[in-house]
């Protein structure tokens, strides 16, 4: 299923157990100060991502302006466990993200896959709840006379709707269906929380930084990631000199956030394409797999709709022959149409008509 964004930014619900530390994780990833009233509703806060590519571009244009990529994160209500009436409603403020930042405790000595398959069996109720009762309205509804083109429409969005229901019912979700993009637009204003691109991290100490992660929860989740937010916070509080000290004494090397900034935007799926000049170098966030038409409406949706071509560069092309020029008469600046698949790190300008 290829995840389609709003607009430019990724938009990334930070999600977990009451207790889990993801208003932490929020506060070390934005910079924004946690507000548990303003949780309830999903409290926003952006993330700048670091790209050394961008930098080295930006050193080389020296442009007026550079904008790098942004994830657009929401700290929302903890969920209590097997709290089925409640967490629905809690679950329900995750919906219009794009992605989910499963937060897991590992402070406490818990089973970290339990923990997590315990968490997708919330997400996965919750689904199966909108389902059930979209089927019993659409039920209802096919057994009154209706113009034959809805009813036809409702026949359809049912016929889909079982079909994913007894995956429900196989503990399957409606991922595991292969749905077309036509069935896929049928469902789309479910939001359906199984079917949105999902990472792991563990918020942990320093005693758990230098062991791997359990074998079980890499199972359940490959590209699960740990690192400790509340440490690495206080550590920024100190004076460079003390800050050293404490770092060499805990073994560490750096600080874990840029990396997990990079991990989080790889594992909901995305990529950057590159617009660069005098004006401006900047990196553009867009769904891995997306064409160059998809790439040109992260910029404007005028570009989507009247593009003619992209002149296109690989970004690793383009700093081994070391300029535009020389990309042009090497051969590696090069124009794509409208199916061209846009890879990390190309360079592109985008022409249109009009």
């Amino acid at each position: 299923m290829l995840l389609r964004m709003v607009g430019s930014h990724m938009k990334v619900g930070i999600v977990g157990y009451a207790g889990s530390g993801k208003s932490t994780v929020f506060q070390w990833l934005t910079g924004v100060t946690p507000d548990p009233a303003k949780a309830q509703e999903g409290q926003p806060g952006i993330a700048r991502m670091p790209d050394a590519r961008l930098d080295a571009m930006s050193a080389l244009f020296e442009p007026k302006k550079t904008t790098p990529a942004v994830l657009d994160f929401s700290d929302t209500p903890g969920l209590i466990p097997n709290e089925r009436r409640d967490n629905p409603r809690r679950l329900g403020k995750l919906r219009e993200a794009n992605g989910l930042l499963i937060v897991l405790n590992g402070f406490q000595q818990t089973d970290l896959a339990k923990q997590l398959s315990s968490f997708r069996d919330e997400l996965f109720f919750a689904d199966l709840e909108i389902v059930m009762n979209r089927i019993g309205k659409l039920e209802d509804t096919l057994k009154k006379a209706r113009p034959a083109k809805e009813k036809e429409a409702n026949q359809a969005e049912l016929d889909l709707l079982r079909r994913i229901n007894d995956a429900f019912e196989k503990q399957q979700t409606p991922a595991t269906l292969g749905l077309r993009e036509d069935e896929e637009k049928i469902i789309r204003s479910f939001q359906m929380l199984t079917l949105k691109p999902e990472l792991v991290l563990v918020n942990c100490g320093d005693d758990m930084l230098k062991s791997d992660l359990p074998a079980d929860l890499l199972a359940l989740a490959p590209a699960a990631l740990k690192a400790a937010p509340k440490l690495e916070m206080e550590l920024l509080e100190l004076p460079e000199a003390d800050r050293q000290m404490f770092m060499d004494e805990l073994g560490l090397s750096g600080f874990a956030k840029d990396d997990v900034l990079r991990g989080i935007f790889s594992g909901m799926g995305q990529i950057v394409f590159f617009t660069v000049g005098d004006d401006e170098c900047r990196s553009w966030p867009m769904p891995r797999g997306g064409t160059a038409v998809v790439g040109a409406g992260q910029i404007h949706t005028d570009l989507a709709r009247t593009f003619v071509r992209a002149e296109v560069v690989g970004y690793n092309d383009f700093t081994r022959v070391g300029s535009m020029k020389e990309a042009k008469s090497q051969g590696v600046y090069r124009l794509e149409g409208k199916t061209y698949i846009v890879q990390d790190g190309d360079i592109m300008h985008i022409l249109a008509s009009g």
